[in-house]
């Protein structure tokens, strides 16, 4: 395994984050392998860094999915399950509609203002790490109106879920960056103008393409 010491973070983040971007990045650009064992002291090693802040890097990356803990191998990097994918994009795309109408109508114009700068940080992301935490912040934006909600709880645990394979799938497939921004531009359109139909539509089919995406990637072999 190879890693990065190069970021354009570089040592002035915190070792931590250091090694949580790196170790994130090294997954998502395909240079670590899904299936392969995260050795602690190997990355310590060649991160130059001391056991502690891999340790913690990895427990966030479980918790981020990208990586897995067994209790007897340790940490290993997530394969991809494309029956599970299926799975959280079925329920995705049945229950999101329900929240898109419950806050279309009351979306502040803060929220807006924030979610169109998030918007445009995306444009200008210089990694899929990058990009997907700003695509989930996006996302959490519009409909943080109903956060209190049972079915907001619900939505939310099945983006985490489903974050991993989204980064993944872009790593693969780069191009549908750049489809996503110009739909993420939409949706703040719509939303703004109230239309409801309008942005259920285009959140299911948002949803739809990037289910496709993921699905082409594992069928070509790049996942």
């Amino acid at each position: 395994m190879t890693f990065s010491l190069n970021s354009k973070h570089g040592r002035s983040m915190t070792t931590h984050g250091f090694v949580l971007q790196a170790l994130r990045d090294g997954i998502l650009d395909g240079s670590v392998a899904g299936g392969t064992r995260l050795i602690q002291a190997d990355l310590a090693r060649e991160l130059e860094v001391s056991i502690t802040p891999v340790r913690e890097a990895l427990r966030d990356l479980a918790t981020e999915g990208l990586v897995v803990f067994d209790p007897h191998r340790g940490f290993r990097v997530r394969t991809l399950d494309l029956a599970e994918v299926r799975e959280l994009y079925e329920l995705r795309m049945t229950l999101e509609p329900l929240t898109v109408r419950r806050v279309a109508e009351r979306v502040s114009d803060d929220q807006l203002e924030r979610a169109e700068d998030l918007r445009q940080a995306m444009e200008h992301a210089t990694n899929v790490s990058e990009w997907s935490e700003l695509n989930r912040r996006f996302h959490a934006t519009l409909v943080e109106g109903d956060g209190g909600s049972r079915l907001a709880q619900i939505v939310e645990g099945l983006r985490d879920s489903a974050s991993a394979y989204v980064s993944l799938s872009l790593s693969a497939s780069p191009e549908r960056i750049a489809e996503s921004d110009r739909e993420h531009a939409q949706l703040i359109e719509l939303y703004r103008s109230k239309d409801i139909e309008g942005a259920v539509a285009l959140t299911v089919q948002h949803l739809h393409t990037t289910l496709s995406t993921i699905e082409e990637a594992y069928e070509k072999g790049l996942l």
